[in-house]
Formats: structure tokens, C-alpha cells, sequence
């Protein structure tokens, strides 16, 4: 599972950046805030784990989901005025704190299926207006590499941590976006602010998948079951997927127009 759970989080990283040289940084977000990582290893769990634990992981993800979006957020905004290492520091110290809270709050879960409703939302409006790039992008094969290994690093580290940390914050570790921590560096570093926004934007677009496949999980495993609870999940997944596709344009942080 471990070895597993690798390879999709560098399949995804290398996924993710050979769309941003294809169709620009907003689809490469878009890409890595599915559930392209998370559904095929809850995928492994639910035929594996008990009932009462794989729905417990759902739940735990639902309550955490608006810390990912506070991060995505807190990233963007964070890019506009310190350096891609600065920025990276800001949005997790968010995380930790909007997790940490939520934890404690422990609200009942439809409370909590709201909340991770409207968030994306949320944080697509308090996204900062960015230029948005129409040059092709040159990302070198070295820095591919590095992107795939820094990934790679992150998860090995939070998977490793998680087993060693109280539930409460192994569930955090768990739940702090690998792709969204990752990716936003590089591209702020080659590509500017406002290259980075528009990744951190496509992310939370992408993430209205990733609530969706969570929350279906969540209300469905108790009755429906494992199988038929994951199928409709994806099937949710890829509805949602078709949505954004086909109003891109309308879910998405007004631009600034070109000095």
C-alpha cells in the first residue's frame, strides 16, 4: 500500500505538469485536485479495512476538507507578496490551524458535508484576480524529475509520520494536499504569481471533485456498502469532472487584464 500510494502521488505530480505544457496551469489544477490519488487507494481500503473504519477515513477527509481549501487560499494569496518557501510555510500553518479547529469543533456530519459543500466555492471567490499566461510553457525534463521527487519525499514522510502521531493529527497529516504543496513551488518559482494562482485556482476547482467523491462515501457506506458506495462515488466524480469542463469559464477568478 505504501509503494502504491507512491507511485500514484508521482504519476499525478507528472501527470499534472505535462497537461500544465499542454493546456496551461488552470487545467493542471484542475487534474490534481480530483481524486486521482485518494479514490484508487480508498479503492485498496474498502475491499481490505472494515465498514466502520474505511467510513470513519471518509468522514475524517469531509471534516478536514475546508482546511485543504484554506490552504489552496492561503497559498495564493501568499505568492503575491513572499517567495514560493514563504508562501509554502504560510498555507500549511493554515492548514494545521483550520484542521486543528475543525477537529475540535467536531461537528455532526450533514453539518460537515455543508460546510464542505460550500467551500470551493468560498475560497474561488477570496482567490486573488490574476493575468492569466497564453505562451506555451517549458518545464525541463531535470525539473520534472525534481517535481516527481520532492512529491515523492512529501508523501513518504507523511505517510511515515502519520503512523507515529495521535489519530488527531495523523488524520492532518493525512488529509495536507501533496500535489497542492508541491506544484504551486515550482511554478511560482519558474512561472511568477500569477501563474500560481491560476494552478492554485484550477486546484479548487478540482477539489469540488474531491469533496464529492468523499461525501458520497460518507452517506453512502452505511447502507449502500462498499462496492456500490465507491462506484457511485466515481460516478459522481466524473458528472462533476464533465461540469467543470463545460463551464471553465464561469468557475474561475476574474482575470486582471494585461499591463
Amino acid at each position: 500500500m505504501f509503494l502504491l500510494k507512491l507511485a500514484l502521488v508521482c504519476a499525478v505530480v507528472l501527470a499534472a505538469s505535462v497537461a500544465a505544457k499542454r493546456f496551461g496551469h488552470g487545467v493542471a489544477g484542475t487534474l490534481s485536485g480530483l481524486p486521482m490519488i485518494a479514490g484508487p487507494i480508498m479503492g485498496f481500503v474498502l475491499p481490505q479495512a472494515p465498514l466502520s473504519q474505511a467510513h470513519a477515513i471518509a468522514v475524517a477527509t469531509i471534516v478536514a476538507y475546508p482546511a485543504m481549501v484554506s490552504h489552496m487560499v492561503a497559498f495564493a494569496h501568499a505568492v503575491r507578496r513572499w517567495p514560493w518557501w514563504v508562501a509554502l510555510l504560510a498555507a500549511n500553518a493554515v492548514f494545521l490551524a483550520v484542521g486543528s479547529l475543525l477537529a475540535w469543533v467536531a461537528l455532526p456530519l450533514p453539518a460537515a458535508c455543508v460546510l464542505a459543500a460550500l467551500a470551493p466555492w468560498a475560497g474561488l471567490r477570496s482567490m486573488p484576480a490574476h493575468r492569466r499566461e497564453r505562451t506555451v510553457l517549458r518545464i525541463p525534463p531535470i525539473e520534472l524529475v525534481l517535481r516527481v521527487a520532492a512529491a515523492a519525499a512529501l508523501a513518504a514522510a507523511i505517510m511515515g509520520g502519520a503512523s507515529v502521531f495521535p489519530a488527531a493529527v495523523s488524520g492532518l497529516l493525512l488529509a495536507l494536499p501533496i500535489t497542492g504543496n508541491v506544484l504551486p513551488c515550482f511554478t511560482r518559482a519558474r512561472h511568477g504569481a500569477d501563474a500560481t494562482i491560476e494552478l492554485l485556482a484550477g486546484f479548487l476547482r478540482g477539489m469540488v471533485g474531491f469533496g464529492a467523491f468523499f461525501m458520497v462515501l460518507a452517506l453512502a457506506l452505511p447502507t449502500l456498502g462498499a462496492g456500490l458506495s465507491y462506484a457511485t462515488a466515481w460516478g459522481v466524480v466524473l458528472v462533476v469532472a464533465w461540469v467543470l469542463q463545460r463551464h471553465r469559464g464561469t468557475l474561475t477568478v476574474p482575470p486582471v487584464a494585461p499591463d
